[in-house]
């Protein structure tokens, strides 16, 4: 399910969040491999709806590293993923 980012919270922190989605979104459509989440995501929905996603999705990333105190890895798998086969 997508969902949207809030109003809630600091305007200008979303407003970097989004457009820098909007950049990822932008390079993705050009260099992705076809397989990623995000070429999957703009196939099915709208640029903008894709753009929000990913916003999110950064918002959520960044707001588990700082609670958690740990450096981002990208190769990083959560556990329920790495059990299922």
């Amino acid at each position: 399910m997508l969902l949207g980012i809030s109003k809630r919270g600091d305007a200008y922190l979303r407003t970097l969040l989004f457009h820098g989605a909007q950049v990822i979104i932008r390079f993705a459509e050009k260099k992705a491999e076809p397989d990623s989440w995000l070429r999957k995501l703009i196939a099915r929905r709208s640029k903008n709806v894709a753009v929000v996603a990913l916003a999110n999705k950064n918002a959520r990333i960044i707001w588990a590293l700082l609670a958690k105190g740990t450096a981002f890895h990208h190769n990083h798998s959560t556990v329920s993923a790495a059990t299922v086969e």
